[in-house]
């Protein structure tokens, strides 16, 4: 490499650094704005009930008062209720807890004390019924809601009534509205939690399937590009000895391939990369020919959907780098056919068959892309010897015009 390269690489290589560094902390202080928002805080629990306990406070001041009859009872009441209160609502925030046989007793004992409590004393120690429609609203869903909605209106209704008269009708739509507030807010909340670990799971899954789309690719890209190089290598030192401008222009193909696998697994990188059948047909024929397997391509049917032509570019791909590497085969016959409904390919080589390498992770990869739309990938050894590729895709989207395979054509190479 010249002293003028060497530069102009150690500057390129300087500008990546930089332009990764900034990069990187553009994205840290991305992540620390986000943790500021206020639809990061999440949702709400058990100290968001706790506020409501001031409702009580009239019944507390009457106690401090002395307004009270038989004081260390009603004391004993409140510090149960608000225990118990407590107890429950906190409970009422993990799902696991709130179905437990443990939470719906301390609501039932709640209960008991809110109308012991109620009948009791009367007067302000009627509002402990809302507090007790928050902690009904905060345990339980679905089918148990209304009806106890209902019964603990109608309950905290009759027990105002006989105490206070019509002046405490208010505390039974109070209950009610507590109830059903309650449970409708955190309903709500459990669902806005729900979608967003869905949203992060989709998330983790689309990086994780970008990350397979370019594993696929870099694999299918370096796998088949490196074979080219190594048969191409191996002939030009076949030919250096005796034919220098053979051997020249193997060295030349070798550049081409070389340039043309940066540009590809820049363009795989970005993920823009669109195959094309016809220039994997070519490029399966070269890198045949260069290997000495005599290259058979025949095209039928009418055009390829640019999705179809681009799934089968990559079988073409995939197989003719398997039988330059396992089959040591002589022939390969490359044959593409197609219908109104479906396209075929079928690659046979006249290969070791049976004793040839499993099909690897390529065909692995490219059998669940096939699978993924529509199609199917099947490869074994071949019923009159050798190993056989057979791939199918329904057709989606017929192009117009003319194109790759919108004739019957006949091709055949003989090296």
């Amino acid at each position: 490499m010249s002293e003028k390269g060497f530069w102009r690489r150690h500057t390129r290589l300087a500008r990546w650094k930089h332009s990764s560094r900034a990069q990187l902390a553009e994205v840290r202080a991305r992540e620390k704005s986000s943790r500021s928002r206020p639809d990061d805080l999440g949702p709400p629990n058990g100290f968001a009930m706790l506020p409501w306990l001031l409702m009580g406070m009239g019944a507390f001041s009457n106690l401090l008062q002395g307004k009270t009859g038989n004081p260390w009872i009603a004391g004993i009441g409140l510090l149960v209720f608000n225990s118990l209160y407590i107890n429950v609502v906190f409970r009422a925030f993990d799902k696991k807890a709130r179905e437990a046989r443990a939470t719906k007793q301390a609501l039932l004992a709640l209960t008991a004390v809110t109308f012991a409590l109620a009948i009791g004393y009367g007067d302000s120690w009627l509002m402990f019924f809302p507090l007790l429609g928050l902690a009904t609203g905060s345990v339980l869903r679905g089918k148990q809601l209304a009806p106890a909605g209902f019964a603990l209106s109608i309950s905290a209704a009759v027990v105002g009534g006989l105490r206070e008269g019509w002046d405490a009708a208010g505390i039974a739509y109070g209950t009610f509205i507590s109830v059903m507030v309650t449970a409708a807010i955190l309903a709500l909340s459990e669902t806005v939690k729900e979608l967003r670990s869905t949203r992060e799971e989709l998330a983790r899954s689309a990086v994780e399937k970008e990350r397979l789309r370019f594993s696929r690719d870099l694999h299918d890209l370096l796998g088949h590009t490196l074979s080219v190089i190594v048969v191409k290598a191996e002939a030009t030192r076949r030919l250096a000895p005796r034919d220098l401008d053979a051997a020249l222009g193997q060295v030349a193909d070798i550049e081409s391939v070389g340039r043309q696998a940066l540009t590809e697994i820049r363009e795989a990188v970005t993920g823009y990369r669109e195959g094309s059948l016809a220039t994997e047909l070519d490029r399966a024929r070269d890198l045949l020919d260069a290997a000495g397997i005599e290259a058979v391509v025949r095209q039928s049917g009418p055009p390829l959907a640019p999705q179809t032509a681009a799934l089968l570019g990559w079988v073409v791909r995939e197989s003719a780098t398997n039988v330059v590497r396992h089959s040591r085969a002589t022939r390969c016959e490359i044959e593409v056919t197609g219908t109104a409904e479906r396209s075929r390919l079928l690659i046979t080589d006249d290969g070791r068959g049976v004793g040839s390498t499993p099909p690897g992770s390529g065909l692995k990869g490219l059998a669940e892309r096939l699978a993924a739309a529509g199609g199917s990938l099947e490869s074994g050894p071949a019923p009159r010897g050798g190993f056989r590729v057979t791939a199918e895709l329904p057709v989606t989207e017929p192009s117009p015009g003319p194109g790759p395979g919108s004739g019957p054509v006949l091709e055949e190479h003989t090296p």
